[in-house]
């Protein structure tokens, strides 16, 4: 998938080489490898995706499907645990969790 950063608006052509523009939602380290999850702009759906971020030979950021089923359980599982974090309610919006501290 080819694309184009502006913003938080990430460009990408579908295989049949049309445009469609997702926001970007979050993103990610595990194992050094960065990963994006993003909502298509013009839905009024809930769905979400998580691609995975490589660079081109220009040192350009590109999303890429993650086709591995091993990988994209990781991934989502990860993703899962983080957004746990930032839900908890312990916190004043400060990072520091008070379970953290236990």
């Amino acid at each position: 998938m080819d694309n184009e950063l502006n913003n938080d608006i990430i460009e990408l052509i579908d295989e049949d080489g049309n445009e469609v523009d997702f926001e970007l939602i979050s993103s990610f380290e595990l194992d050094d490898t960065r990963y994006a999850v993003v909502a298509p702009v013009d839905s009024d759906s809930d769905d979400a995706y998580i691609l995975r971020v490589e660079q081109d030979e220009n040192g350009e950021d590109i999303f890429v499907g993650i086709e591995d089923e091993d990988e994209f359980n990781d991934v989502v599982e990860a993703y899962n645990e983080l957004m746990e974090e930032y839900d908890c309610d312990c916190c004043d919006d400060d990072g520091d969790h008070d379970h953290d501290n236990e």
